[in-house]
């Protein structure tokens, strides 16, 4: 990947102080970040020659720092060619649309089926390093966002469940929630001797649910759902939990191939403020034939 270069020009009110306050004030670096960058060649340049941390700068001044990923070791995910539905692109950000059935990450042996990880290695070259904001899990489809460093997804990161970065779901649950708005607020925890199953409990990490009942028919109900915060599984744990599992969701409800072939739950909607930019993105994701042919039914 080409390298990611930020850049300052000191003004007056910055006249004098530190590079490392600029980095970290006003670039928005973490102390951690600025401590590894500032060993890299072209790392930290001040006027175009190489700086230390602890240099005053003057207004007029220009301040370039390195904030691409260097590359060490061997890599996760090797290149493979899946066509990616690409959402959003800029030098920063690439947001898709993930269809269900194709995981993040790799669970385990190499083997395994290919990855969102394998596919982005292949759009932004074999040296690209992966960084996912939030994850979706295998069945789930639509919007997810990927930093293309690791200094963007740490600025992203921070701002996971914020108002500036808010996703949006929609869901086809069993049921009718009662009330048909409001807010799941339980703790979830890992099952005991379950790899991957999660239960509410009121020792488990606080999460938090909002929904909205959009429609019902035939025992179904379509719901917009909002997480303010990000536990594994959190949507279907906490709607399973008030008596919706999500249709088709085989570990917290049934699985009924004559609905749906997986867990009904898509990422509709992301809206993020650029961590670098300031200006605001929203992104949508349109509904997977699936989930359309079965929201038919209850709209």
């Amino acid at each position: 990947m080409p390298m990611r270069e930020l850049t300052l020009k000191v003004n007056e009110a910055q006249s004098g102080r530190t590079i490392q306050s600029l980095l970290v004030r006003e670039l928005k670096l973490s102390a951690g970040f600025v401590s590894k960058v500032k060993f890299r060649p072209a790392g930290i340049l001040l006027n175009g020659v190489r700086a230390r941390t602890s240099a005053r700068v003057a207004a007029g001044d220009v301040l370039c720092v390195d904030v691409g990923d260097h590359r060490s070791g061997r890599r996760s995910f090797e290149p493979v060619d899946i066509p990616l539905a690409i959402l959003f692109e800029d030098p920063d950000l690439l947001i898709i649309d993930k269809p269900a059935g194709l995981p993040v990450h790799h669970s385990g042996l190499r083997s395994e089926s290919p990855t969102v990880g394998d596919a982005v290695a292949f759009h932004l070259g074999a040296d690209a390093v992966f960084h996912a904001v939030s994850r979706l899990d295998r069945d789930t489809s639509g919007v997810m966002c990927i930093a293309k460093s690791g200094y963007i997804h740490d600025r992203l990161r921070r701002r996971l469940h914020t108002t500036d970065y808010l996703r949006e779901y929609l869901a086809v649950v069993m049921n009718t929630p009662e009330p048909r708005t409001g807010v799941v607020a339980l703790g979830i925890v890992r099952e005991p001797g379950h790899s991957s199953k999660r239960l509410v409990s009121p020792d488990g990490a606080p999460s938090m649910t909002e929904y909205e009942t959009l429609s019902s028919a035939a025992g179904l109900s379509l719901l917009r759902v909002t997480p303010r915060t990000g536990r594994t599984h959190q949507i279907r744990v906490h709607l399973a939990a008030i008596g919706c599992p999500l249709a088709g969701d085989w570990l917290y409800g049934r699985a009924d191939l004559t609905l749906i072939a997986r867990p009904a739950l898509h990422s509709s909607l992301l809206r993020l403020k650029h961590p670098v930019k300031g200006n605001w993105i929203c992104v949508e994701a349109p509904l997977p034939a699936d989930l359309r042919a079965l929201i038919e039914g209850v709209v």
